[in-house]
């Protein structure tokens, strides 16, 4: 009936085409109703997801602190050749654009960033600082600075100074991967000491990959089971599933260090039943953080599988074992492939929620358990380098958008050969 009446009414004898107008009419006006009721989610993913993730990656790669700061100096250090110190212009450039920064706070950020680039450059730019103003010619000038600090005599400094002079920079993400740029501008590795972050990244992926791998070897059979059950039974279960959610993650993590400590409810479980004859180290280690993230991450993986296995008829066992199959074989040839969509949904849920972790490995863990996201919150809240925070989080977002393709295009590829 409703349908009917949001045709519009027109005479019997009314030409097709006025007809076929007034149909294309209300087709667009129901488009407009439909946009006019998405709209404000649309606002609101544009300013919750997309504006800050643009930022996110802007971030990464913005060099603000030194083109800012510096002008004049960066402006002197053009063409130099960058092997030793630079002409006495240089000097004087740099006195004047320190003496014009507004206060302490600018010349603090400027220090902090070309501390990141060679060690001693805090320190050497804040005493300048607090010295002005150094006046006279740019022979005097320079004369001064090297007997306040013999440093700036020192061709490194100026390097990172003219290496940084850009408001744009690869630094960041170059340093997330463990590579950076020489004097000259050309990329190469790190040395081996100062290589980290790749390593991990990797422990990230193998903490990820084993936590996704216990959650579904425990929500499997769980989910199964549940799928079995009649509908009120299910749902009365399911409310168990899902009271995780209900639980502040912290307190979580609170109640895994009171039961995995060499006095907890664990250890004197498996001491009472005679399985060990002294406590186990589960706290501070990884075991304590992959056992804390499963319990976490589990409802995300029993949730679609559940969604799936409901959808798969019951009588396919039952076909396939009259037709002489056995049992097991028949789960695991017939049934077990129906739920791939449900393993690989809930595999990719539980792997890129478990990436991002940082309460869990922080609390649980000791310092080789500690996962990026835990390397971001460092930069930004205690280094307060945002560059460097924020290009970890865009290697934390490619890593994502390469297994969401990755699952897409095995999907497509399931679908084709089905």
């Amino acid at each position: 009936m409703q349908a009917a009446m949001s045709v519009p009414q027109l005479p019997a004898e009314a030409p097709p085409g006025e007809l076929r107008r007034a149909l294309a009419r209300a087709e667009s006006r129901r488009k407009w109703r439909a946009f006019a009721l998405t709209a404000p989610l649309l606002v609101f993913l544009l300013l919750t997801l997309l504006v800050p993730i643009v930022a996110l990656l802007q971030r990464a790669v913005e060099n603000p602190e030194v083109a800012n700061a510096l002008p004049r100096t960066v402006r002197a250090l053009d063409g130099w050749n960058r092997k030793e110190a630079p002409a006495a212009a240089a000097y004087a450039a740099i006195a004047a654009d320190l003496g014009q920064l507004p206060d302490s706070s600018d010349a603090g950020a400027l220090a902090r960033r070309l501390n990141t680039e060679i060690a001693g450059a805090r320190s050497l730019v804040m005493g300048t600082f607090r010295a002005l103003p150094i006046a006279g010619t740019p022979e005097e000038v320079k004369a001064r600075m090297l007997e306040l600090d013999p440093r700036w005599g020192e061709a490194p400094y100026w390097q990172a100074i003219a290496k940084n002079g850009s408001r744009w920079t690869p630094d960041y993400l170059l340093a997330s991967v463990d590579l950076r740029r020489d004097v000259a501008g050309e990329v190469e590795r790190m040395p081996a000491d100062q290589r980290a972050f790749a390593g991990i990244l990797l422990r990230t992926f193998n903490i990820s990959a084993v936590v996704t791998f216990f959650c579904l070897l425990l929500a499997y059979p769980l989910a199964w089971w549940l799928s079995t059950l009649p509908a009120r039974k299910a749902n009365v279960l399911m409310i168990l599933v899902l009271v995780p959610f209900w639980t502040s993650i912290l307190v979580r993590v609170a109640a895994w260090i009171v039961l995995l400590q060499s006095e907890g409810l664990v250890n004197r479980g498996l001491m009472g039943i005679g399985l060990i004859d002294h406590p186990l180290a589960l706290l501070f280690n990884r075991t304590g953080v992959i056992i804390a993230m499963v319990h976490i991450l589990l409802p995300f993986m029993i949730l679609p599988l559940y969604s799936v296995m409901k959808s798969v008829p019951s009588t396919y066992l039952r076909a396939a074992v009259s037709l002489g199959s056995s049992p097991l074989a028949a789960f695991f040839r017939v049934y077990v492939p129906q739920t791939y969509p449900g393993i690989g949904a809930g595999a990719l849920l539980v792997f890129i929620l478990a990436i991002g972790y940082y309460v869990t490995p922080a609390l649980l863990g000791g310092a080789d358990d500690q996962m990026l996201s835990y390397y971001i919150a460092r930069y930004t809240n205690v280094e307060i380098n945002w560059g460097m925070a924020c290009a970890l989080g865009a290697v934390l977002l490619v890593a994502t958008l390469v297994l969401y393709a990755v699952y897409r295009r095995i999907g497509k590829a399931e679908l084709s050969l089905g």
